[in-house]
């Protein structure tokens, strides 16, 4: 079935959500040494702010848009703050590179486990591009130097492992539960927030900020962690979840390429291929998005 108008338009918007996580590392790394926990705390409650803006302005009571099912606050809760408390454990409990790889599984499980969704077809293509952008991600994490699995290291791989089926997950029951309106994320950022904030009492010391420290937070709470969740919600719900997968290996290939940009990084070789295989796979994973009638009849 060919994609409609409305669904090209919300998975545009969807990856909108991709182009600002591409600002995450640059934005986390202007933010200086505020711990993680803490970072996550202050821009979920920023994202919150957004939330909050949201519902006065589409009126009425404010406490109607937090009537939710209990089913929903859990996938909220869990993906939002699962995924971040996940892999925090899992950079604490392994090397930075490995846990980042298994980490980045979850658009490549996005794509296969859409199948599951009624209405939705899994075709060679879907997976072909899926599989090439997480080959580039692997290689861009790696820097092209390989890696390794060590036994010690276990307990973060499988945080990492939670970390990627968290959100993989999120994004596949928000679609389960597309009759939610957008306007939830707002809630989920708050809880996340409140959450972050007890896990930072319990873990981190606060460390306070500097001026540009603040604005770096500020548009972290406005952009990656704080709108992003909002566009990407409409996105996984009203959008072709499959594309959007796919597309997602976009996010550190652009995150890479803005911290060459800003000198915080280096070109090289790996950079170059790794290019080529997400742009590739992206182009393949999107063939029946773009090009609907160039793959009617293929298998």
């Amino acid at each position: 079935m060919e994609p409609s108008q409305n669904q090209r338009q919300a998975t545009i918007v969807g990856f909108s959500a991709v182009l600002m996580w591409a600002t995450l590392a640059l934005l986390t790394d202007l933010s200086g040494t505020v711990p993680p926990f803490q970072l996550t705390a202050m821009a979920f409650t920023i994202a919150f702010g957004i939330g909050i803006a949201a519902w006065l302005r589409a009126g009425g009571n404010v406490l109607r848009h937090l009537r939710l099912p209990w089913q929903v606050w859990a996938i909220g809760i869990v993906g939002l703050f699962g995924y971040h408390f996940f892999y925090f454990m899992a950079l604490r409990h392994a090397p930075a590179v490995e846990a980042s790889l298994i980490a980045y599984l979850w658009p490549l499980l996005i794509v296969f486990l859409s199948a599951l969704l009624p209405g939705e077809r899994l075709r060679w293509f879907h997976g072909a591009g899926a599989i090439a952008g997480f080959l580039g991600a692997g290689l861009l994490v790696t820097r092209g130097q390989g890696f390794s699995f060590e036994v010690q290291y276990t307990t973060g791989y499988l945080a990492a492992l939670v970390c990627a089926l968290t959100w993989s997950g999120y994004s596949i029951l928000s679609r389960r539960f597309g009759a939610i309106p957008t306007s939830a994320v707002g809630g989920f950022c708050g809880a996340t927030a409140v959450l972050a904030w007890v896990c930072h009492a319990l873990f981190e010391t606060t460390v306070v900020p500097s001026g540009w420290e603040w604005i770096a937070i500020l548009g972290l709470g406005l952009g990656p962690v704080g709108l992003a969740f909002f566009t990407w919600d409409y996105g996984v719900k009203q959008g072709n979840i499959r594309v959007l997968g796919a597309l997602s290996y976009a996010a550190p290939l652009l995150s890479t390429l803005l911290l060459i940009v800003s000198g915080r990084a280096e070109a090289t070789w790996s950079v170059g291929l790794a290019c080529g295989l997400i742009v590739g796979g992206a182009v393949l994973a999107t063939l029946d998005f773009f090009r609907p009638g160039a793959v009617k009849n293929s298998g």
